[in-house]
């Protein structure tokens, strides 16, 4: 099959040709891949930044959305013919999304809402699962103060909007080209991160801080309040002081989370810009991702 990844350990990401991934076994489904999304952090796949399973020669990519080819025994909640998105970690065969056929986790796949597009459906699983589960770690309510650091990214866009339902007042840097969208979304106030003296524009102090740009994490901290909480999306989530929660995030497969972020995709409560691309370019994309150089948008191969 073709497939876009690695053909050794430590090796560049080209294109590849593949044996198919092995029969579905208990618990597991077999899916034909209609899209799958592109981050930064499929760039740690393949080395010591993040070990998801992958047994080169291997597709990256730990997201997606496709069809069930095949299920395994004891699977009773797909059957052929649905169509499913996941994020999923470890990746049972060793290989991921960015190939014509994925072995998943049926625990960890969702099923795709009838009105979701495939390139919709692939561009949600890790965002908006990482922006949930940050929200999640933060716990904050209505008339809280936010503070989201890099808020113009795919993660950082999807949590103003989660929060902003939430009734959650949402502070974000981003650059100004994204102010108007990022207000669009829900944010109460845009600074402008290029401006090193944007921690004294903010009304502080802040309930929380989401630090979902890398080097930002101290400076979040320093703005939120005494007893707060901080979450870091870039493991750099400084040591606990004067009372304040600071965690790292490490995403988690969630199905039940994706089920209910998908309906509200389809329904249009939450919004995400993708970027469809051909298989062939997925060099050039996990480049471009890695580099946070896809200008606000998901990038999404089609293989």
């Amino acid at each position: 099959m073709r497939a876009c990844g690695v053909s050794s350990a430590g090796g560049d990401v080209v294109l590849l040709e593949l044996a198919d991934p092995p029969s579905p076994g208990p618990g597991q489904v077999l899916v034909a891949v209609e899209a799958a999304g592109v981050g930064p952090w499929d760039a740690l796949l393949n080395g010591d930044g993040w070990d998801v399973g992958l047994r080169p020669p291997a597709a990256l990519g730990v997201e997606g959305a496709g069809r069930v080819l095949a299920v395994g025994a004891d699977v009773d909640v797909f059957a052929v013919g649905d169509r499913v998105l996941a994020h999923e970690v470890p990746l049972p065969g060793g290989s991921g999304f960015w190939a014509e056929r994925v072995l998943l986790a049926a625990a960890d796949a969702a099923a795709c809402p009838i009105g979701l597009t495939p390139v919709d459906a692939a561009a949600l699983p890790v965002n908006g699962l990482t922006a949930c589960q940050a929200l999640e770690a933060l716990g904050l309510g209505r008339d809280q103060r936010l503070l989201i650091t890099n808020g113009a990214g795919n993660t950082g866009s999807l949590a103003i909007q989660l929060a902003a339902a939430m009734g959650i007042e949402v502070t974000a840097t981003a650059s100004p080209a994204a102010t108007d969208r990022l207000r669009g979304l829900g944010a109460a106030h845009v600074v402008d991160y290029h401006d090193s003296t944007w921690p004294d524009q903010v009304q502080r102090p802040f309930d929380g801080a989401l630090a979902a740009a890398r080097g930002t994490a101290a400076t979040a901290m320093s703005l939120v309040r005494d007893g707060g909480r901080l979450c870091s999306l870039t493991f750099d989530a400084p040591a606990p002081q004067r009372g304040i929660t600071s965690t790292n995030l490490v995403v988690r497969p969630d199905a039940t989370q994706l089920a209910r972020l998908a309906k509200q995709l389809e329904e249009g409560t939450l919004r995400l810009t993708p970027e469809p691309l051909p298989l062939r370019e997925g060099p050039a994309a996990l480049t471009r991702a890695a580099a946070g150089q896809a200008g606000g948008r998901k990038l999404v191969l089609l293989p």
